[in-house]
Protein backbone atom coordinates (compact mmCIF):
# COMPACT_ATOMS: atom_id res chain seq x y z
CA UNK A 1 0.00 0.00 0.00
CA UNK A 2 3.11 2.48 0.91
CA UNK A 3 4.41 2.01 -2.57
CA UNK A 4 1.56 2.42 -4.62
CA UNK A 5 0.86 6.35 -2.33
CA UNK A 6 4.35 6.75 -3.06
CA UNK A 7 3.93 6.38 -7.06
CA UNK A 8 0.36 8.14 -7.15
CA UNK A 9 2.75 11.16 -4.85
CA UNK A 10 5.27 11.13 -7.51
CA UNK A 11 3.02 10.55 -10.44
CA UNK A 12 1.26 13.67 -8.99
CA UNK A 13 4.85 15.91 -7.93
CA UNK A 14 6.13 14.70 -11.99
CA UNK A 15 2.18 16.55 -13.47
CA UNK A 16 3.02 19.37 -11.67
CA UNK A 17 6.34 19.94 -12.71
CA UNK A 18 5.41 18.86 -16.61
CA UNK A 19 2.57 21.80 -16.38
CA UNK A 20 5.64 24.13 -16.10
CA UNK A 21 5.81 26.88 -18.62
CA UNK A 22 9.19 25.97 -20.43
CA UNK A 23 8.31 22.62 -19.79
CA UNK A 24 4.55 22.16 -21.67
CA UNK A 25 6.05 25.14 -24.07
CA UNK A 26 8.50 22.71 -25.10
CA UNK A 27 6.54 19.60 -25.42
CA UNK A 28 3.89 21.44 -27.43
CA UNK A 29 5.83 22.81 -29.73
CA UNK A 30 7.67 19.12 -30.40
CA UNK A 31 4.34 17.89 -30.95
CA UNK A 32 3.28 20.64 -33.69
CA UNK A 33 6.80 19.72 -34.77
CA UNK A 34 6.52 16.36 -35.17
CA UNK A 35 3.07 15.62 -36.89
CA UNK A 36 4.43 18.43 -39.49
CA UNK A 37 7.85 16.60 -40.29
CA UNK A 38 5.91 13.23 -39.80
CA UNK A 39 3.78 14.04 -42.87
CA UNK A 40 7.10 15.30 -45.16
CA UNK A 41 8.05 11.67 -46.56
CA UNK A 42 11.43 10.55 -45.08
CA UNK A 43 12.39 13.03 -42.27
CA UNK A 44 10.39 11.34 -39.50
CA UNK A 45 10.74 11.82 -35.86
CA UNK A 46 14.48 9.97 -35.75
CA UNK A 47 16.35 12.89 -38.10
CA UNK A 48 14.23 16.02 -36.81
CA UNK A 49 15.19 14.75 -32.98
CA UNK A 50 18.96 14.32 -33.96
CA UNK A 51 18.97 17.61 -35.87
CA UNK A 52 16.86 19.21 -33.18
CA UNK A 53 19.69 18.36 -30.44
CA UNK A 54 22.28 21.33 -31.29
CA UNK A 55 19.20 23.74 -30.66
CA UNK A 56 19.13 22.85 -26.79
CA UNK A 57 22.26 23.10 -25.68
CA UNK A 58 21.26 26.39 -23.61
CA UNK A 59 18.21 24.80 -22.40
CA UNK A 60 17.76 22.81 -19.08
CA UNK A 61 17.51 19.15 -19.69
CA UNK A 62 13.55 19.38 -18.87
CA UNK A 63 12.36 21.46 -20.99
CA UNK A 64 15.28 19.84 -24.05
CA UNK A 65 13.73 16.58 -23.43
CA UNK A 66 9.96 17.56 -23.75
CA UNK A 67 10.85 18.74 -27.10
CA UNK A 68 12.21 15.72 -28.34
CA UNK A 69 9.47 13.72 -26.47
CA UNK A 70 6.96 15.93 -28.78
CA UNK A 71 8.79 15.30 -32.06
CA UNK A 72 8.80 11.24 -31.22
CA UNK A 73 5.20 11.32 -30.67
CA UNK A 74 3.93 13.65 -33.13
CA UNK A 75 5.95 12.52 -35.93
CA UNK A 76 4.82 8.54 -35.21
CA UNK A 77 1.44 9.88 -35.91
CA UNK A 78 2.20 12.47 -38.43
CA UNK A 79 3.07 9.51 -40.97
CA UNK A 80 -0.65 8.50 -41.14
CA UNK A 81 -1.66 11.81 -42.62
CA UNK A 82 -0.11 11.55 -46.01
CA UNK A 83 -0.60 7.75 -45.81
CA UNK A 84 -4.31 7.65 -45.94
CA UNK A 85 -4.08 11.56 -48.37
CA UNK A 86 -1.31 10.79 -50.89
CA UNK A 87 -0.72 6.54 -50.49
CA UNK A 88 2.94 8.33 -49.62
CA UNK A 89 3.89 6.86 -46.05
CA UNK A 90 5.85 9.80 -43.65
CA UNK A 91 7.52 7.11 -42.30
CA UNK A 92 7.93 3.65 -42.14
CA UNK A 93 5.76 2.85 -39.08
CA UNK A 94 3.17 3.83 -41.68
CA UNK A 95 3.80 1.82 -44.06
CA UNK A 96 0.91 -0.33 -42.96
CA UNK A 97 -1.70 2.31 -43.02
CA UNK A 98 -1.54 2.81 -46.32
CA UNK A 99 -2.79 -0.11 -47.21
CA UNK A 100 -6.55 0.53 -46.20
CA UNK A 101 -6.21 4.28 -45.37
CA UNK A 102 -5.55 5.13 -49.20
CA UNK A 103 -8.43 2.85 -50.85
CA UNK A 104 -10.60 4.42 -48.09
CA UNK A 105 -9.84 8.47 -49.01
CA UNK A 106 -10.39 7.04 -52.87
CA UNK A 107 -13.69 6.15 -51.85
CA UNK A 108 -14.56 9.36 -50.02
CA UNK A 109 -13.72 8.29 -46.59
CA UNK A 110 -10.41 10.35 -45.95
CA UNK A 111 -11.97 12.08 -43.14
CA UNK A 112 -13.15 9.22 -41.66
CA UNK A 113 -9.98 7.28 -41.80
CA UNK A 114 -8.00 10.54 -40.78
CA UNK A 115 -10.04 10.78 -37.90
CA UNK A 116 -9.95 6.78 -37.11
CA UNK A 117 -5.90 7.30 -37.11
CA UNK A 118 -6.28 9.87 -34.74
CA UNK A 119 -8.21 8.16 -32.43
CA UNK A 120 -5.92 4.77 -32.62
CA UNK A 121 -3.09 7.00 -32.41
CA UNK A 122 -4.10 8.55 -29.15
CA UNK A 123 -5.18 5.47 -27.82
CA UNK A 124 -2.14 3.32 -28.91
CA UNK A 125 0.31 6.30 -27.09
CA UNK A 126 -1.78 6.09 -24.15
CA UNK A 127 -1.70 3.11 -23.09
CA UNK A 128 2.49 2.63 -23.77
CA UNK A 129 2.69 5.26 -21.71
CA UNK A 130 0.35 3.81 -19.03
CA UNK A 131 2.15 0.67 -19.53
CA UNK A 132 5.75 2.55 -19.69
CA UNK A 133 4.39 4.39 -15.84
CA UNK A 134 3.54 1.39 -14.24
CA UNK A 135 5.69 -1.46 -15.08
CA UNK A 136 8.68 -0.34 -16.70
CA UNK A 137 11.04 -1.75 -14.07
CA UNK A 138 9.31 -5.51 -14.36
CA UNK A 139 8.43 -5.42 -18.00
CA UNK A 140 12.28 -4.49 -18.27
CA UNK A 141 12.77 -7.25 -16.67
CA UNK A 142 10.65 -10.10 -18.75
CA UNK A 143 12.49 -8.54 -22.14
CA UNK A 144 15.73 -9.35 -20.18
CA UNK A 145 14.70 -12.72 -21.06
CA UNK A 146 14.84 -12.21 -24.64
CA UNK A 147 18.13 -13.88 -26.43
CA UNK A 148 18.89 -13.70 -30.10
CA UNK A 149 16.45 -17.35 -29.80
CA UNK A 150 13.53 -15.61 -28.70
CA UNK A 151 14.14 -12.83 -31.09
CA UNK A 152 14.17 -14.94 -34.14
CA UNK A 153 11.13 -16.85 -33.03
CA UNK A 154 9.67 -13.59 -32.24
CA UNK A 155 10.50 -12.51 -35.57
CA UNK A 156 9.57 -15.60 -37.64
CA UNK A 157 6.19 -15.27 -35.81
CA UNK A 158 5.74 -11.56 -37.77
CA UNK A 159 7.15 -13.38 -40.67
CA UNK A 160 4.40 -15.91 -40.90
CA UNK A 161 2.36 -12.54 -41.26
CA UNK A 162 3.14 -12.47 -45.23
CA UNK A 163 0.31 -15.92 -45.70
CA UNK A 164 -2.20 -13.47 -44.10
CA UNK A 165 -1.15 -10.45 -46.06
CA UNK A 166 -0.77 -12.16 -49.80
CA UNK A 167 -4.51 -11.65 -51.23
CA UNK A 168 -6.05 -14.24 -52.89
CA UNK A 169 -3.26 -15.61 -54.56
CA UNK A 170 -0.43 -17.18 -52.30
CA UNK A 171 2.09 -17.97 -55.13
CA UNK A 172 1.94 -13.84 -56.05
CA UNK A 173 2.25 -13.52 -52.16
CA UNK A 174 5.44 -16.36 -51.83
CA UNK A 175 7.39 -14.26 -54.81
CA UNK A 176 6.60 -10.74 -53.44
CA UNK A 177 8.04 -12.20 -49.93
CA UNK A 178 11.02 -14.12 -51.90
CA UNK A 179 11.62 -10.36 -53.77
CA UNK A 180 12.41 -8.58 -50.17
CA UNK A 181 14.53 -11.36 -48.65
CA UNK A 182 16.90 -10.91 -51.96
CA UNK A 183 16.56 -7.22 -51.44
CA UNK A 184 17.19 -7.18 -47.74
CA UNK A 185 20.37 -9.36 -48.13
CA UNK A 186 21.98 -6.64 -50.15
CA UNK A 187 24.72 -5.01 -48.42
CA UNK A 188 27.08 -6.37 -45.57
CA UNK A 189 26.67 -9.59 -44.23
CA UNK A 190 26.01 -8.66 -40.51
CA UNK A 191 28.04 -11.98 -38.48
CA UNK A 192 30.98 -11.81 -41.39
CA UNK A 193 31.31 -8.69 -42.48
CA UNK A 194 31.85 -9.46 -46.03
CA UNK A 195 30.04 -7.68 -48.89
CA UNK A 196 27.07 -9.22 -50.55
CA UNK A 197 25.48 -8.46 -53.98
CA UNK A 198 26.75 -4.64 -54.13
CA UNK A 199 28.21 -5.21 -57.68
CA UNK A 200 30.75 -3.15 -57.11
CA UNK A 201 28.92 -0.48 -55.53
CA UNK A 202 29.84 1.30 -52.68
CA UNK A 203 26.49 2.38 -51.58
CA UNK A 204 24.82 -0.78 -51.72
CA UNK A 205 27.57 -2.14 -48.97
CA UNK A 206 25.22 -0.67 -46.40
CA UNK A 207 22.27 -2.25 -47.05
CA UNK A 208 19.23 -0.60 -49.18
CA UNK A 209 17.93 2.26 -47.49
CA UNK A 210 13.93 1.42 -46.53
CA UNK A 211 12.57 5.12 -47.01
CA UNK A 212 13.35 5.42 -50.28
CA UNK A 213 12.06 1.56 -51.11
CA UNK A 214 9.12 2.71 -49.07
CA UNK A 215 8.42 6.36 -50.97
CA UNK A 216 8.70 4.32 -54.83
CA UNK A 217 6.63 1.46 -53.87
CA UNK A 218 4.03 3.35 -52.41
CA UNK A 219 3.89 6.74 -53.67
CA UNK A 220 6.02 6.70 -56.86
CA UNK A 221 4.19 3.47 -57.74
CA UNK A 222 0.81 5.78 -57.69
CA UNK A 223 1.98 8.96 -59.30
CA UNK A 224 2.87 6.75 -62.38
CA UNK A 225 -0.41 5.45 -61.95
CA UNK A 226 -2.00 8.88 -62.17
CA UNK A 227 0.33 9.48 -65.09
CA UNK A 228 -1.12 6.59 -66.75
CA UNK A 229 -4.77 7.97 -66.46
CA UNK A 230 -5.36 11.27 -67.12
CA UNK A 231 -8.43 13.05 -66.53
CA UNK A 232 -10.64 15.15 -68.86
CA UNK A 233 -10.39 18.08 -66.49
CA UNK A 234 -7.11 19.62 -64.98
CA UNK A 235 -9.15 20.46 -62.54
CA UNK A 236 -10.04 17.10 -61.18
CA UNK A 237 -8.92 16.73 -57.67
CA UNK A 238 -7.23 13.14 -56.31
CA UNK A 239 -9.82 12.58 -53.83
CA UNK A 240 -13.41 12.52 -54.53
CA UNK A 241 -15.69 14.05 -52.04
CA UNK A 242 -17.69 12.60 -49.17
CA UNK A 243 -20.65 11.23 -50.61
CA UNK A 244 -22.29 11.90 -47.11
CA UNK A 245 -21.70 13.22 -44.09
CA UNK A 246 -21.01 10.13 -42.06
CA UNK A 247 -17.95 9.44 -44.65
CA UNK A 248 -16.21 12.86 -43.34
CA UNK A 249 -15.87 11.43 -39.98
CA UNK A 250 -15.75 8.50 -37.83
CA UNK A 251 -18.78 7.67 -35.45
CA UNK A 252 -18.66 7.28 -31.96
CA UNK A 253 -20.27 3.80 -32.47
CA UNK A 254 -17.17 2.87 -35.07
CA UNK A 255 -14.35 4.16 -32.48
CA UNK A 256 -16.55 1.77 -29.82
CA UNK A 257 -16.53 -1.09 -31.99
CA UNK A 258 -12.58 -0.47 -32.87
CA UNK A 259 -11.73 -0.93 -28.98
CA UNK A 260 -11.23 -4.75 -28.86
CA UNK A 261 -8.97 -3.83 -31.86
CA UNK A 262 -7.24 -0.76 -30.39
CA UNK A 263 -6.17 -2.80 -27.07
CA UNK A 264 -4.78 -6.04 -28.61
CA UNK A 265 -2.39 -3.89 -31.38
CA UNK A 266 -1.68 -1.84 -27.70
CA UNK A 267 -0.68 -4.78 -26.30
CA UNK A 268 0.84 -5.84 -29.40
CA UNK A 269 2.92 -2.81 -30.07
CA UNK A 270 3.93 -2.19 -26.27
CA UNK A 271 5.36 -5.85 -26.39
CA UNK A 272 7.01 -5.29 -29.13
CA UNK A 273 8.45 -1.94 -28.52
CA UNK A 274 9.87 -3.36 -25.32
CA UNK A 275 11.77 -5.63 -27.23
CA UNK A 276 15.42 -4.23 -28.90
CA UNK A 277 16.22 -4.38 -32.47
CA UNK A 278 12.26 -4.51 -33.22
CA UNK A 279 10.57 -1.57 -34.01
CA UNK A 280 7.53 0.12 -34.87
CA UNK A 281 7.03 -1.48 -38.37
CA UNK A 282 6.67 -4.86 -37.20
CA UNK A 283 4.26 -3.71 -34.46
CA UNK A 284 2.51 -2.44 -37.15
CA UNK A 285 2.54 -5.44 -39.55
CA UNK A 286 1.75 -8.22 -36.88
CA UNK A 287 -1.23 -5.62 -35.49
CA UNK A 288 -2.47 -5.35 -39.11
CA UNK A 289 -2.13 -9.05 -40.30
CA UNK A 290 -3.54 -10.73 -36.67
CA UNK A 291 -6.52 -7.88 -36.80
CA UNK A 292 -7.40 -9.70 -40.48
CA UNK A 293 -6.97 -12.57 -39.72
CA UNK A 294 -9.79 -12.10 -36.67
CA UNK A 295 -11.79 -9.53 -38.28
CA UNK A 296 -15.36 -10.69 -39.56
CA UNK A 297 -15.03 -9.43 -42.66
CA UNK A 298 -11.14 -10.25 -44.00
CA UNK A 299 -12.42 -9.36 -47.92
CA UNK A 300 -12.05 -6.19 -46.66
CA UNK A 301 -8.91 -5.53 -45.63
CA UNK A 302 -6.19 -4.06 -48.38
CA UNK A 303 -9.32 -2.65 -50.44
CA UNK A 304 -10.42 -0.05 -47.07
CA UNK A 305 -10.75 -1.55 -44.13
CA UNK A 306 -11.20 1.10 -41.25
CA UNK A 307 -10.12 -1.83 -38.48
CA UNK A 308 -6.94 -1.64 -40.74
CA UNK A 309 -6.60 1.75 -40.00
CA UNK A 310 -7.07 0.86 -36.40
CA UNK A 311 -4.80 -1.90 -36.13
CA UNK A 312 -2.14 -0.36 -37.60
CA UNK A 313 -2.29 3.20 -36.19
CA UNK A 314 -2.72 1.88 -32.35
CA UNK A 315 0.06 -0.96 -32.86
CA UNK A 316 2.71 1.45 -34.70
CA UNK A 317 1.84 4.22 -31.64
CA UNK A 318 1.87 1.66 -28.68
CA UNK A 319 5.47 1.18 -29.75
CA UNK A 320 7.00 4.80 -28.36
CA UNK A 321 5.80 3.87 -25.25
CA UNK A 322 7.16 0.53 -24.61
CA UNK A 323 10.70 1.20 -26.59
CA UNK A 324 11.23 3.60 -23.48
CA UNK A 325 10.88 0.98 -21.23
CA UNK A 326 14.18 -0.74 -21.91
CA UNK A 327 16.08 2.67 -22.59
CA UNK A 328 15.30 4.01 -19.47
CA UNK A 329 15.57 0.87 -16.67
CA UNK A 330 18.32 -0.65 -18.85
CA UNK A 331 19.94 1.69 -21.16
CA UNK A 332 19.19 -0.37 -23.76
CA UNK A 333 17.16 1.80 -27.16
CA UNK A 334 14.65 -0.26 -28.50
CA UNK A 335 14.71 0.93 -31.65
CA UNK A 336 16.99 4.12 -33.97
CA UNK A 337 14.64 7.15 -32.47
CA UNK A 338 15.04 5.96 -28.71
CA UNK A 339 18.75 5.74 -29.63
CA UNK A 340 19.00 9.15 -30.48
CA UNK A 341 16.71 10.15 -27.25
CA UNK A 342 19.03 8.14 -24.79
CA UNK A 343 22.03 10.15 -26.48
CA UNK A 344 20.30 13.83 -25.75
CA UNK A 345 19.59 12.86 -22.44
CA UNK A 346 23.12 11.57 -21.49
CA UNK A 347 24.11 14.71 -23.23
CA UNK A 348 21.53 17.14 -21.18
CA UNK A 349 23.23 15.18 -18.14
CA UNK A 350 20.43 12.11 -17.41
CA UNK A 351 22.38 8.66 -17.09
CA UNK A 352 19.65 6.03 -17.81
CA UNK A 353 20.43 2.68 -16.47
CA UNK A 354 18.94 0.69 -13.71
CA UNK A 355 19.61 3.55 -11.30
CA UNK A 356 17.70 6.03 -12.73
CA UNK A 357 14.87 5.57 -10.91
CA UNK A 358 17.23 6.55 -7.59
CA UNK A 359 19.64 8.95 -8.99
CA UNK A 360 16.81 10.59 -10.90
CA UNK A 361 13.61 9.76 -9.78
CA UNK A 362 11.79 13.46 -9.87
CA UNK A 363 13.23 13.42 -13.56
CA UNK A 364 11.89 10.52 -14.26
CA UNK A 365 8.76 10.98 -12.78
CA UNK A 366 8.22 14.53 -14.77
CA UNK A 367 9.41 12.68 -18.29
CA UNK A 368 5.76 10.93 -17.30
CA UNK A 369 3.55 13.94 -16.75
CA UNK A 370 5.11 15.14 -20.25
CA UNK A 371 4.01 11.84 -21.94
CA UNK A 372 0.66 11.76 -20.34
CA UNK A 373 -0.07 15.66 -20.81
CA UNK A 374 1.66 15.45 -24.60
CA UNK A 375 -1.36 12.40 -25.36
CA UNK A 376 -4.37 15.12 -25.21
CA UNK A 377 -1.66 17.67 -27.09
CA UNK A 378 -1.51 14.86 -29.60
CA UNK A 379 -5.42 14.29 -29.62
CA UNK A 380 -6.41 18.41 -30.19
CA UNK A 381 -2.76 19.45 -32.13
CA UNK A 382 -3.86 15.68 -34.84
CA UNK A 383 -7.68 17.55 -34.95
CA UNK A 384 -6.08 20.67 -36.04
CA UNK A 385 -4.03 18.83 -38.57
CA UNK A 386 -6.66 17.08 -40.17
CA UNK A 387 -8.94 19.97 -41.04
CA UNK A 388 -6.05 21.72 -42.42
CA UNK A 389 -4.59 18.53 -44.26
CA UNK A 390 -7.93 17.43 -45.66
CA UNK A 391 -7.26 20.77 -48.33
CA UNK A 392 -5.41 18.16 -49.86
CA UNK A 393 -7.78 16.47 -51.35
CA UNK A 394 -9.88 19.31 -52.50
CA UNK A 395 -6.77 20.16 -55.06
CA UNK A 396 -6.38 19.95 -58.51
CA UNK A 397 -4.65 16.33 -59.82
CA UNK A 398 -2.77 18.48 -61.75
CA UNK A 399 -1.11 20.15 -58.89
CA UNK A 400 -1.40 17.71 -55.93
CA UNK A 401 0.85 14.73 -58.14
CA UNK A 402 4.03 17.12 -58.86
CA UNK A 403 4.19 18.47 -55.49
CA UNK A 404 3.98 14.66 -54.16
CA UNK A 405 6.36 13.44 -56.44
CA UNK A 406 8.54 16.66 -55.23
CA UNK A 407 8.30 15.68 -51.90
CA UNK A 408 9.69 11.90 -52.19
CA UNK A 409 12.72 12.99 -54.10
CA UNK A 410 13.44 15.57 -51.21
CA UNK A 411 12.65 12.87 -48.44
CA UNK A 412 14.81 10.22 -50.25
CA UNK A 413 17.75 12.55 -50.59
CA UNK A 414 17.71 13.71 -47.10
CA UNK A 415 17.81 10.26 -45.52
CA UNK A 416 21.60 10.27 -46.33
CA UNK A 417 21.50 13.28 -48.76
CA UNK A 418 22.91 10.86 -51.62
CA UNK A 419 21.64 10.57 -54.54
CA UNK A 420 22.02 7.46 -55.12
CA UNK A 421 18.45 7.23 -52.63
CA UNK A 422 16.48 9.18 -55.61
CA UNK A 423 17.86 6.60 -57.71
CA UNK A 424 16.64 3.09 -55.40
CA UNK A 425 13.07 5.63 -54.87
CA UNK A 426 12.65 5.55 -58.76
CA UNK A 427 13.86 1.96 -58.65
CA UNK A 428 11.18 0.42 -56.80
CA UNK A 429 8.65 3.10 -58.15
CA UNK A 430 8.66 0.92 -60.88
CA UNK A 431 8.86 -2.26 -59.43
CA UNK A 432 5.77 -0.91 -57.35
CA UNK A 433 4.18 -0.32 -60.64
CA UNK A 434 4.95 -3.73 -61.84
CA UNK A 435 3.53 -5.29 -58.49
CA UNK A 436 0.21 -3.30 -59.36
CA UNK A 437 -0.28 -4.54 -63.15
CA UNK A 438 0.28 -7.94 -62.23
CA UNK A 439 -2.09 -7.53 -59.10
CA UNK A 440 1.11 -8.90 -56.99
CA UNK A 441 0.42 -7.90 -53.43
CA UNK A 442 3.09 -5.04 -51.81
CA UNK A 443 2.87 -6.05 -48.04
CA UNK A 444 4.91 -9.56 -48.16
CA UNK A 445 7.72 -7.77 -49.98
CA UNK A 446 7.69 -4.76 -47.64
CA UNK A 447 7.56 -7.00 -44.20
CA UNK A 448 10.34 -9.90 -45.61
CA UNK A 449 12.80 -6.87 -46.60
CA UNK A 450 12.68 -5.38 -43.21
CA UNK A 451 12.28 -8.45 -41.28
CA UNK A 452 14.40 -11.20 -43.11
CA UNK A 453 17.74 -9.71 -42.34
CA UNK A 454 16.91 -9.25 -38.56
CA UNK A 455 16.23 -13.22 -38.92
CA UNK A 456 19.49 -14.29 -40.91
CA UNK A 457 21.38 -12.11 -37.97
CA UNK A 458 19.84 -13.96 -34.54
CA UNK A 459 19.32 -16.83 -36.71
CA UNK A 460 23.21 -17.08 -37.34
CA UNK A 461 23.73 -15.29 -33.52
CA UNK A 462 21.60 -18.11 -32.30
CA UNK A 463 23.71 -21.12 -33.98
CA UNK A 464 27.05 -19.24 -32.84
CA UNK A 465 26.00 -19.51 -29.20
CA UNK A 466 24.98 -22.98 -29.38
CA UNK A 467 27.61 -24.15 -31.40
CA UNK A 468 25.22 -25.08 -34.59
CA UNK A 469 22.48 -27.24 -32.44
CA UNK A 470 19.34 -25.58 -33.90
CA UNK A 471 17.26 -27.88 -31.56
CA UNK A 472 17.84 -24.92 -29.08
CA UNK A 473 14.80 -23.01 -30.97
CA UNK A 474 12.12 -26.13 -30.04
CA UNK A 475 13.73 -26.15 -26.26
CA UNK A 476 13.65 -22.50 -25.34
CA UNK A 477 9.81 -22.19 -23.98
CA UNK A 478 9.23 -18.70 -25.48
CA UNK A 479 11.00 -19.72 -28.90
CA UNK A 480 8.73 -22.83 -28.87
CA UNK A 481 5.72 -20.45 -28.32
CA UNK A 482 6.45 -17.86 -30.95
CA UNK A 483 7.34 -20.96 -33.58
CA UNK A 484 3.99 -22.45 -32.50
CA UNK A 485 2.12 -19.45 -33.40
CA UNK A 486 3.53 -18.84 -36.44
CA UNK A 487 2.95 -22.38 -37.29
CA UNK A 488 -0.80 -22.12 -36.53
CA UNK A 489 -1.37 -18.89 -38.56
CA UNK A 490 0.03 -20.47 -41.31
CA UNK A 491 -1.94 -23.51 -40.83
CA UNK A 492 -5.01 -21.64 -40.74
CA UNK A 493 -4.61 -19.42 -43.43
CA UNK A 494 -3.69 -22.50 -45.79
CA UNK A 495 -6.84 -24.43 -44.67
CA UNK A 496 -9.14 -20.99 -45.05
CA UNK A 497 -7.25 -20.95 -48.87
CA UNK A 498 -8.16 -24.88 -49.24
CA UNK A 499 -11.43 -24.88 -48.13
CA UNK A 500 -12.24 -21.48 -50.35
CA UNK A 501 -10.84 -22.99 -53.86
CA UNK A 502 -12.92 -26.47 -53.15
CA UNK A 503 -16.21 -24.25 -52.90
CA UNK A 504 -15.72 -22.10 -55.78
CA UNK A 505 -16.39 -24.70 -58.16
CA UNK A 506 -19.49 -25.32 -56.54
CA UNK A 507 -20.60 -21.51 -56.40
CA UNK A 508 -19.84 -21.46 -60.47
CA UNK A 509 -22.00 -24.90 -61.05
CA UNK A 510 -24.88 -23.15 -59.24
Amino acid sequence: MEMILSWFSDMGAGLTAAMSLGVFGSALIGVIVGVFIGIIPGLGPAVTIALAIPLTFSMGALPAIALFLGIYKGGTYGGSISAILINTPGTPAAAATVLDGYPLAKQGKSGKALDMALYASVFGDAFGIMLLCMVAQPLAQFALRFGPTELCSLLMFAMSMIAVLSGKSMVKGFIAAMLGVMFGTIGMDPISGETRYSFGLLQLEDRLSIIPMVIGLFAVSEVLLQMESPRSSSQATLLPPPSCPDDGRASWKEVLQSLPIFIRSSFIGAGIGALPGTGSTTAAFLSYGLTKERSKKPELFGKGSIEGVAAAESGNNAVCGGALVPMLSLGIPGDDITAILMGAMIIHGINVGPLIFTDYRAQVYTLFGILLISILMLLFIGKLFISISRNLANMPQSVIMPIVFLLCVIGSYGVQFSLFDCWTMLFFGLVGYAMVKVSMPMPPMLISFILAPQIEYYFRQTLLLSNGDASVFLTRPLSLLFLGLACLVIGHVSYKAFKASKEQPRLESL
